[in-house]
């Protein structure tokens, strides 16, 4: 035959393949026929699933999103023409409208935002023009509801529903006067003489449009990062602002695939997605093509010039000038979830191809309240709606930093897995929402048995930042507390009330390791004898479901009487004390007494790994935990030399930091501490009382089982968000117990 033979070398064989990215296709094999048969399957079951938007509201978008297109131009115009510019001038005066996102790669669900940006001419500002005029602009229509201007975020932007569709407006003010209806975005001219928060605007939908450039196959990338969307949202890990992956950043891993395998379908895509990045070494960088600079003089992510970017623990580079680290948010915690999830999609797709396992097991959600035993939990409060949308948003945005702060304080030795979702109590009567943060120690890391992680200071920095906010409005506040898992509120679970779990330790009649790398054990001897004193205290029985929480935000304090074991309502700080009358100065010896026998009792339990406690000096008390989760506190000192009276009024330093707390490996019965009372609201709380039951480690002097201790109050949290913790010990002063720390302990 002749023309087929390379002769010497110099023709390129007939029929080579075309490269996509920056490296060779890892396979060029198609689709067998069992793999053409799950590809049927999963496309039938994300149809199922209700991925797919229907024709009528594909309709809806476009409507919507010429009406946005006709209110942009006539709000150019109409600036153009404030500003004396001439007859011409308002009349060429022109914004143009383009979509990014998912919308734009064509992957977006029922019911998701649309992405969008406003290109308009270089007179027509962002600061004031666009969030001060358009946004009154929008307001004032009866199309637009939830308003929410976010001007300081890293991508400026303008979030609010247009006949109840999402819409997330972004603006760019480019060096041009008249914006040309058929303005070429990909080009890097666009990017003359912007500022960097303009480029980050732009470059959402410059990198859409290289992504779209850049896969072999447009339907088969879709349809797999349709799936894998999908998935992340069922895992846990969607989520760019609390430091996993965004849109942006599923996309591009997708596409990456996509170049690795370009012959491939969807369900071979899938597969092959789980297995490069359960092998993928970080902080490699996932990039789609080559990294270049451009004359423009903008920075490109190039860790042999910029310090920052050696940091970055996952790259993932955006394909437009100026290449950027979409993925910057991500810390060693969110990391190392995603790295655990990966795995886990890589093993069910093992399975999947060995016809063990359906395709609905890889889209199992995940139980982020029964992955970890300890939580933190941030209640988010506003006076009203609207703001409640702003500051929830806003504190949303920060919720990032109290991982990074965390990792940071504990030297990494505590990791975070901040959960996306929010979590509404719908039984509250003032408007409240709520995020999550499951901890746990890192594995692997040395260190002594029953070390503390003192994060108090942490959560203090957190909170004083985010009331930073410039927005901020009176009744916008916001209070972090610590919560184990079996004292979760209702409202997080399904229904309100927690799935049935089997025990842990059944038929095991040593110990069994815990999730968290800890080991617990069953029918310990602390545990026994705190059930049986608590039997033989309690005066009523514990409730099936925890009671309802009081409201949160505090202006004042009020007085908790210890002569009873309910507590009254008011406006209390948001950590303050809880103060005894000179009439328990008597028990306290006798408490002390108890104190230090249980305190030898309970460290020979934590030294064999039965039982975790918390030590604060040489005190420590160990508890049923038969109560729910409380917030966080000060210690009150049981010595009876330096007991304050209880006296009305407020207390003129009252401590707002976190307080000592237990972060224990086990499901041990948690250690009690005396805390102080918080409401939102008086008259919503009018006659509800909290009785607060203990039972083991405090006297009985009367018939009070709490010896006249009231042992719990709150801290701006009503009680289903207590968490016990620590009766401090021989305490020597006021100010020593405001240094009382909290203690996340775990023993390995």
């Amino acid at each position: 035959m002749v023309g087929t033979q390379n002769l010497g070398g110099s023709l390129p064989p007939l029929n080579s393949p075309k490269s996509y990215g920056i490296t060779k296709p890892l396979s060029l094999a198609g689709p067998s026929s069992a793999d053409i048969k799950r590809n049927v399957e999963l496309e039938k079951y994300l149809v199922d699933e209700g991925l797919y938007e229907s024709k009528d509201d594909t309709m809806r978008r476009e409507e919507v999103l010429g009406r946005i297109d006709q209110i942009v131009k006539h709000w150019v115009k109409q600036l153009t023409q404030q500003r004396g510019y001439t007859d011409q001038m308002v009349e060429d005066a022109n914004a143009v409208i383009f979509t990014f996102g998912s919308y734009r790669l064509g992957v977006h669900g029922p019911g998701a935002d649309i992405d969008t940006l406003c290109v308009g001419p270089s007179y027509v500002n962002r600061e004031e023009d666009f969030f001060i005029i358009l946004h009154d602009i929008l307001a004032e229509m009866e199309e637009v509801t939830e308003l929410h201007p976010v001007p300081d975020a890293h991508v400026p932007v303008m979030k609010f529903k247009f006949q109840g569709i999402p819409i997330d407006l972004l603006y760019a003010s480019i060096s041009l006067l008249v914006v040309p209806q058929d303005l070429d975005i990909s080009s890097s001219s666009v990017l003359c003489d912007v500022d960097e928060p303009t480029v980050r605007s732009l470059n959402g939908c410059r990198v859409a449009d290289q992504i779209l450039k850049l896969v072999p196959n447009f339907e088969h990338f879709r349809t797999t990062l349709r799936c894998l969307k999908y998935w992340a949202k069922k895992r846990g890990v969607y989520s760019n602002v609390t430091g996993f992956l965004g849109g942006v950043n599923w996309a591009l891993l997708v596409a990456r695939v996509c170049q690795l395998y370009p012959n491939a379908i969807p369900s071979m895509l899938v597969s092959r997605f789980f297995r490069v990045y359960t092998q993928w070494r970080w902080p490699n960088p996932v990039m789609l093509c080559a990294i270049e600079e451009d004359e423009l003089g903008f920075p490109v992510w190039d860790p042999r010039k910029n310090h920052r970017d050696r940091y970055h623990l996952m790259p993932i580079i955006t394909p437009a000038y100026p290449c950027m680290n979409s993925s910057y948010n991500v810390s060693q915690s969110t990391l190392r979830v995603m790295t655990e999830q990966f795995q886990f999609g890589n093993n069910i797709l093992q399975e999947i191809e060995l016809n063990k396992q359906h395709w609905s097991s890889l889209f199992e959600q995940y139980m982020f309240f029964e992955a970890y035993k300890n939580y933190l939990q941030v209640d988010i409060v506003a006076g009203d709606a609207e703001d409640l949308l702003a500051w929830k948003g806003w504190v949303e945005s920060r919720f990032r930093q109290l991982t990074l702060k965390i990792e940071r304080d504990t030297n990494g030795m505590l990791m975070c897995h901040p959960q996306p979702n929010e979590y509404v109590d719908t039984a509250r009567q003032f408007l409240h929402c709520a995020f999550f943060m499951g901890l746990q120690r890192a594995e692997g890391v040395g260190g002594q048995e029953c070390q503390q992680f003192d994060i108090r200071g942490t959560v203090d920095e957190f909170r004083q930042e985010v009331n930073m906010y410039m927005f901020w409005k009176p009744g916008m506040d916001v209070f972090v507390s610590h919560v184990r898992r079996r004292q979760l509120p209702p409202f997080v679970f399904p229904n309100g009330y927690r799935r049935p779990r089997q025990s842990r330790h059944q038929n095991q009649p040593g110990g069994k390791s815990g999730e968290d790398g800890t080991v617990s054990h069953s029918g310990s001897v602390v545990e026994r004898h705190a059930k049986r004193k608590n039997d033989s205290e309690m005066m009523d029985a514990r409730p099936e479901k925890p009671e309802k929480r009081a409201s949160l935000s505090p202006q004042s304090l009020d007085i908790v009487s210890p002569e009873s074991s309910a507590i009254t309502t008011g406006w209390t700080p948001p950590v303050c004390n809880l103060r005894r009358p000179p009439s328990e100065e008597i028990e306290a010896e006798n408490l002390n007494t108890e104190c230090t026998e249980l305190t030898n009792f309970a460290r020979n339990e934590c030294n064999s790994g039965s039982e975790q406690v918390l030590e604060v000096d040489s005190m420590a008390l160990v508890q049923e935990c038969s109560d729910p989760a409380e917030p966080l506190g000060k210690c009150v000192t049981p010595d009876s030399s330096d007991v304050v009276a209880c006296v009305s009024g407020q207390e003129e330093n009252l401590d707002r930091n976190l307080r000592s707390v237990s972060i224990s490996g086990t499901d041990s019965q948690p250690l009690p501490r005396l805390l102080d009372t918080k409401v939102f609201n008086p008259a919503d709380l009018v006659g509800r009382t909290v009785i607060m039951r203990l039972g083991f480690g405090f006297p009985a002097a009367n018939s009070d089982p709490l010896g006249k201790e009231n042992l719990y109050s709150q801290s701006g949290m009503s009680e289903d968000l207590q968490s016990n913790s620590l009766v401090s010990g021989m305490e020597k002063s006021e100010d020593r117990a405001s240094t009382s720390r909290l203690s996340l302990k775990s023993t390995v």
